[in-house]
């Protein structure tokens, strides 16, 4: 399993964005796929709003991968 601690300096970022940013998803396109077939958790729970605004002290997961963003 991979284990992610991620800084923003913004307020929030968007799943989407965070996705790419981590290396997750190589595109945008590749990050929209993963979060519309269910893949992608937030805090527990699964995320289909690619916009999703994703704050310090969520947790992104998906298959072999945890987000945590600080």
């Amino acid at each position: 399993m991979i284990i992610r601690h991620v800084k923003i300096k913004t307020l929030f970022i968007r799943l989407d964005q965070l996705l790419k940013y981590t290396g997750i998803a190589e595109t945008g396109g590749h990050a929209k796929e993963l979060i519309a077939d269910g893949e992608v958790f937030v805090n527990g729970q699964a995320c289909l709003q690619r916009g999703k605004k994703i704050f310090p002290g969520d947790e992104v997961s998906l298959e072999g991968c945890d987000i945590f963003v600080k």
